[in-house]
């Protein structure tokens, strides 16, 4: 059995950290549908005949970029800011989370726990891909306390969601006041056009620039801060049903629970591709 732990123990520590460690990689499906969606929008402006460059208004462009911002400053505190660009940023690249290896991973951690007990786990952790994963298994081995673990666990995760949610709602807040302040920029476009109401040829021209504003807050609006705020959600969801996996095999690995039970709780958070291969896996489960 000794030798078997040894075994176990000299293997999760021989794999190389750049394989094992996540990995991320440039968000492609994010960056296609910004630009299908600009795309699919200039070239309907270029459909309509009327040249693009009439829609290049810096009057209106100043209002609503800057009335914006100004909202964005006045309902989210400086540090959410902060924090809501870093999400933004974040966004361009994903993380490659293979929840499959994982579980194997926290399979690897389990049967080296019931062997030899949880303290053998503290020269493993380093290993561990996953910074979730690395903390769980540090609190194993440093509290006696189950109910403790699991409160400081569920407390991160909460708070994890939480300050995902609030950084999208600082950019989806933004999203409901641009399309307002374009219509504020095309108010003061026509407040323009009826000054110079004598003029007539002139006043076709300026009511489209005035509306040109309203184009731009609806753009901002509906191609950037909303769907941005959407994705922050849809990230942060991800990541919590990844952690939520984790905070159930770390409890599994103090319960002393089988790995083969493990490895049966943990599979519900694995989606699979194939269909017809994961009903035959449940079928046979249940014979």
């Amino acid at each position: 059995m000794a030798t078997a732990q040894a075994a176990l123990t000299e293997q999760i520590r021989e794999q190389p950290v750049s394989g094992r460690r996540q990995s991320r990689r440039v968000d492609v499906s994010l960056l296609a549908g910004v630009v299908i969606a600009l795309g699919a929008t200039i070239a309907g402006i270029c459909s309509t005949g009327v040249s693009f460059v009439y829609f290049l208004q810096p009057t209106g462009a100043l209002i609503v970029l800057g009335g914006t911002l100004g909202v964005i400053l006045v309902t989210t505190p400086r540090h959410s800011l902060v924090h809501s660009l870093r999400r933004v940023i974040d966004l361009l690249s994903a993380r490659e989370i293979d929840r499959e290896a994982l579980v194997r991973e926290i399979l690897d951690y389990a049967r080296a726990a019931r062997r030899t007990g949880v303290l053998s786990l503290e020269p493993l952790i380093a290993k561990a891909t996953d910074g979730f994963l690395r903390k769980g298994l540090q609190l194993v081995v440093d509290l006696t306390s189950r109910s403790e673990l699991q409160s400081i666990l569920e407390t991160d995760l909460r708070m994890a969601e939480r300050h995902g949610e609030a950084d999208a709602k600082a950019l989806e807040v933004a999203g409901g006041f641009a399309p307002t302040i374009g219509i504020i920029g095309t108010v003061v476009g026509l407040i323009d056009v009826l000054r110079q109401f004598s003029k007539l040829q002139s006043v076709g021209y300026g009511i489209g620039t005035a509306f040109v504003s309203t184009i731009y807050g609806l753009v901002l609006a509906n191609l950037v801060l909303l769907p941005a705020a959407h994705r922050i959600r849809a990230r942060v969801a991800e990541n919590f049903e990844t952690q939520e996996m984790i905070l159930e095999g770390v409890l599994s690995i103090v319960d002393s629970v089988h790995p083969s039970l493990i490895r049966m709780r943990l599979d519900s958070f694995v989606r699979r591709t194939n269909f017809k291969a994961e009903a035959a896996r449940g079928d046979a489960r249940g014979a």
